[in-house]
């Protein structure tokens, strides 16, 4: 397992990052708090079907002491094209084949180019140059942007579009720490930080109580990851 090292910073050297709630994001704010930042977590409430990850997020944003946690409501229902904003079924069941086939309907259209907007903004306001996502190119479900040229390019782009940048100031950073891990390694990454995994969720369509489908792409990716490294999810389960 190789996790690209963080520069040594000074204790309390402000970040900002995007927290949702579930496994790999809850992994990366373990990773940043023990590097020294201080993290300004950044939720967002998007109309998304699995809302009940926010309770998860604001649970590990009080367990971790972040500076502060902010939760942003957007609103990505009018557009629709996604299985998590529309009216559209969440696919179930399907083998590693279909997994790795393509873009599933789970994809929300552009949502990780707008949260990253809204992050490059809040670290402006802070004077921050440190951004922190949970994206991964390994075992993830074909998001577009979950890529490295993706983060890479967003990075290029930020750096010219914000005052900071322009000045010279700040220059931003966007940090994957996950990007080349397996669902395997990021949560046996996550237990040597001590992350409480039952405080996440990682389902897409989970019942009116938070409880886990288990059937899911997020939840067959999930279970495979934690059979792969021996142990035992903790989340609840229907």
């Amino acid at each position: 397992m190789t996790v690209p090292a963080v520069p040594s910073v000074p204790a309390g050297t402000p970040a900002v990052l995007l927290l949702s709630g579930g496994l790999d994001s809850a992994t990366v704010l373990a990773w940043a708090t023990r590097a020294g930042y201080a993290v300004h977590a950044l939720s967002f409430r998007y109309g998304q079907r699995h809302a009940h990850e926010l309770e998860r997020a604001r649970a590990l944003a009080s367990q971790w002491r972040v500076a502060k946690h902010v939760v942003c409501d957007i609103d990505l229902r009018p557009f629709g094209g996604s299985a998590l904003t529309a009216d559209i079924a969440v696919p179930k069941d399907r083998d590693e084949q279909s997994l790795a086939a393509g873009i599933p309907i789970t994809y929300v259209p552009a949502r990780n180019t707008i949260f990253l907007a809204f992050a490059t903004a809040f670290a402006e306001v802070l004077g921050a140059q440190d951004v922190f996502i949970g994206v991964n190119a390994l075992d993830y479900s074909g998001y577009p942007d979950c890529r490295p040229a993706f983060i890479e390019a967003f990075e290029r782009m930020a750096n010219v579009a914000t005052r900071a940048g322009v000045e010279g100031t700040t220059r931003l950073t966007v940090h994957t720490p996950l990007m080349q891990l397996t669902k395997r390694e990021i949560i046996q990454l996550g237990v040597s930080l001590g992350v409480d995994y039952a405080l996440t969720t990682s389902c897409y369509d989970p019942a009116s109580d938070g409880a886990a489908c288990g059937h899911c792409d997020a939840c067959q990716l999930r279970l495979r990851g934690f059979e792969q490294a021996g142990m035992k999810d903790p989340a609840r389960y229907v």
